[in-house]
């Protein structure tokens, strides 16, 4: 839209290009070519097969599936709660209170994810809150990292707010909690819906913090995924690599139509 002439439409595409299939595109087209070959010695791959995806969607790497959707629904439930919480009580606190809470809640991210680990593994390994060894300590630490996000997102919604419709309500008699529940909320759907799609996309992908925490029955698949490529499976890693992007993307796609369908309404 800010290019009218011809020529520098076509430049503006040419350097898009450039950038985006080296950068973007060509390293998931290499993991989706090598989720299909069984050997790759020159510049193409050859043995075209699916094998390798059989052993992606089936035993430990369907189990390892099923544990990250739990992990990554989980987590982004709880996110998404704590974080439309803080930034509801944000939005009424005086400046110097914003700025604590924005400074707490993205703290997190605001260090490496592995310290967000271990902090998790050294404060919940002893009683009275014992989580070591159990699934529950994997998404305590998964909702700790991705919190900051549906915080942030939800703050900024909140500040495009037109305050005439709580001031509106107030003055037909509405309760605080009629307001919160039957105005604000579903003025923020659009916000919460794609806050709740990044916190699932992050969970999906984290590896860092989960390597130091998660217990033998509770493998999510980029753990399955790390594992593979360590013993030397770099093929049979792709396919379940290319199943993770997969899986990804489908739940972002259904959530973009809910928050495409609350944007209307």
């Amino acid at each position: 839209m800010l290019v009218h002439s011809r020529t520098g439409k076509w430049a503006t595409w040419a350097v898009f290009f450039l950038l985006f299939v080296p950068l973007f595109a060509l390293p998931l087209l290499v993991i989706v070519a090598a989720s299909f070959t069984t050997n790759w010695s020159g510049a193409f791959p050859s043995g075209p097969t699916t094998e390798h995806y059989r052993a992606a969607t089936s035993g430990d790497s369907l189990q390892a599936l099923t544990t990250s959707l739990i992990t990554a629904v989980g987590a982004s439930l709880l996110a998404l709660t704590i974080g439309s919480w803080a930034a509801l009580a944000a939005a009424t606190l005086r400046r110097r209170g914003k700025r604590f809470l924005d400074g707490l809640f993205m703290l997190p991210v605001a260090v490496p994810s592995v310290v967000v680990g271990l902090a998790v593994l050294v404060a919940f390994s002893r009683p009275p809150m014992l989580l070591n060894g159990t699934r529950w300590i994997v998404i305590l630490a998964h909702t700790i990292l991705v919190t900051a996000f549906a915080y942030q997102s939800v703050s900024a919604a909140t500040v495009r707010l037109d305050p005439m419709y709580e001031q509106a309500a107030a003055s037909l008699g509405a309760r605080p909690s009629y307001v919160l529940w039957r105005i604000k909320l579903p003025l923020l759907l659009p916000s919460l819906t794609a806050a709740a799609g990044l916190c699932f996309a992050l969970s999906m992908g984290e590896l860092s913090a989960t390597m130091m925490l998660y217990p033998p029955d509770w493998t999510p698949l980029p753990v399955q995924i790390f594992a593979a490529t360590d013993r030397g499976s770099l093929f049979t890693g792709a396919a379940v690599a290319v199943v993770l992007m997969g899986t990804t993307l489908l739940v972002l796609l259904a959530v973009s139509r809910i928050r495409t369908k609350a944007s209307y309404r």
